[in-house]
């Protein structure tokens, strides 16, 4: 199973300035707790701004394998349980050949768009706010494709910028 695991605002907004443009902590646990264990796909700035962020607090990122979509042929990820690739297509082998039952898809805008058509599930937070001058953004699903499975609302607090709903789609 492909599942997409994405935050986005009520425009589709994923990123500005190269970073998740709002704090919302517990949807961050959410992720770990999802990922945890499984391989996860993703572009090469994703990872690095997420093994940034695992650099500067001394975790261990969750995933068990990263397979880093990266058009640079020289790219070598920072952590051992990271491969770089060069396409969707060699990311794909890869994560077949390790034997995951599910595969995440976690970012970014391009990334996203290339794997919506082969995913079966998304995880959907939709954040209750709307970005200016954003770089990456999540593709609009087409409901006639997904059937709603599960909604979950989050209000702001201490720990969360905005009011969020996390929504799970499978593919019809």
């Amino acid at each position: 199973m492909i599942s997409i695991i994405v935050a986005a605002d009520q425009n589709g907004a994923i990123g500005a300035k190269n970073k998740v443009p709002w704090r919302l902590r517990d949807d961050l646990v959410r992720l770990k707790e999802l990922v945890s264990g499984h391989t996860v796909i993703l572009g090469r700035k994703t990872y690095d701004s997420m093994a940034g962020y695992y650099d500067a607090s001394g975790r261990p990122m969750p995933g068990r394998t990263y397979i880093v979509v990266s058009r640079s042929t020289d790219y070598q990820p920072s952590r051992d349980n990271a491969r770089a690739v060069h396409s969707i297509e060699e990311a794909m082998t890869l994560a077949k050949e390790l034997g995951d039952q599910e595969i995440f898809v976690n970012g970014g805008g391009e990334i996203y768009k290339t794997m919506l058509p082969l995913a079966d599930r998304v995880y959907l937070s939709q954040v209750q706010t709307k970005i200016d001058d954003v770089d990456a953004v999540f593709p609009a699903l087409d409901l006639s494709q997904w059937s709603e499975v599960s909604r979950e609302h989050h209000s702001q607090d201490d720990r969360n910028e905005f009011d969020y709903d996390v929504v799970m789609y499978d593919r019809r």
